[in-house]
């Protein structure tokens, strides 16, 4: 494992934790520079569409029904398009590997481990009820989605609303309430105790990803032959997922983190394979390098075709801050 205690998995969501919270800052800066007279020398970071997925699930039925590709904020279908393939591809691993609120809640529960020496596990069948409402919220989502004609969809995306919901989504954070402290304290105390608290329990963006896991072609797979029956699998998994009963685990839980193999004294027993490629599994390092380029290679290819840059003029955007201004 590299130093620090991380291994190959943590160190790229550490990776791609910090480039977030490069982009949040860039961003900040871009809207202070665009409130006030004077010149912008930051331009506006795309990246900060990735916390837009209802805006780019929109923005994916009017682009599946009309061609029309969302000119707002495109970025957000980039990152939620990449995120569906890779899911349908290689099981639920955007969540263990790219995601930054994964590795902050990743975090969070190993910090609460090791002060609290453990993390507590709610009884099954109340975890069984929690972990419904994601769905529920992802459900919810796709209905009002679906309700919605495309001139409806259309007229959303150029709207006003819309163009600023990205500023709308910083100001959540830097002009908190009182109840918003409420809840993300909620949410940090529930993460420490319980792993992955948010993610398991809460988040529609993960319960998507899971439904398109289980029609991924690639899987945990144990050797009951070579299987020791040791438990240490089911022990790392953060899931809670019964790695040493099953031969393949086919889970919208399961996030491909790998820990289980980590874990496995006896090489070999437990692999991750993708169906269709004989019989080869995956090493961490290729599943990690293979995620990573694919996330590269997108980008690369959105931003070379005008697919990833919004078309918001400067002048639009300061009329619009300062209706924002007035409003409050």
């Amino acid at each position: 494992m590299p130093g620090f205690g991380l291994n190959l998995r943590q160190w790229t969501q550490v990776v791609f934790f910090a480039t977030t919270i490069f982009v949040g800052i860039q961003f900040a800066t871009f809207i202070h520079q665009a409130q006030s007279a004077g010149p912008v020398t930051v331009q506006r970071p795309p990246g900060v569409e990735g916390f837009l997925p209802i805006g780019a699930l929109m923005g994916w039925k009017l682009f599946l029904t009309t061609g029309l590709w969302d000119p707002i904020h495109p970025a957000a279908m980039v990152i939620l398009g990449v995120a569906v393939l890779i899911s349908l591809l290689l099981c639920k691993s955007f969540c263990s590997w790219i995601c930054p609120v994964g590795c902050l809640s990743e975090w969070l529960w190993r910090l609460g481990g090791h002060i609290l020496g453990r993390n507590f596990q709610i009884p099954k069948w109340l975890d069984t009820l929690l972990r419904c409402f994601k769905y529920a919220l992802l459900g919810f989502f796709v209905w009002v989605i679906l309700r919605m004609d495309t001139r409806a969809i259309f007229d959303f995306l150029q709207g006003p609303y819309y163009k600023m919901s990205d500023v709308k989504m910083l100001h959540f954070f830097t002009r908190m309430s009182a109840l918003t402290g409420g809840i993300l304290l909620f949410l940090i105390i529930g993460s420490t105790a319980v792993r992955n608290f948010w993610c398991r329990y809460l988040c529609p963006y993960g319960a998507l990803m899971g439904l398109l896991a289980l029609m991924s072609p690639s899987h945990i797979h144990r050797r009951t032959d070579t299987c020791i029956d040791c438990g240490r699998c089911a022990k790392a998994c953060p899931s809670h997922l019964s790695v040493d009963r099953k031969a393949i685990i086919v889970s919208p839980e399961c996030t491909a983190c790998l820990e289980c193999l980590q874990t496995c004294p006896v090489k070999g027993t437990l692999s991750f394979r993708t169906f269709g490629l004989r019989k080869r599994s995956w090493t961490m390092a290729g599943l990690g390098i293979t995620i990573v380029l694919f996330f590269i290679l997108s980008y690369y290819l959105a931003r070379s075709t005008g697919h990833w840059q919004n078309r918001v003029d400067l002048r639009e955007y300061r009329n619009l801050l300062q209706q924002i201004e007035t409003d409050l």
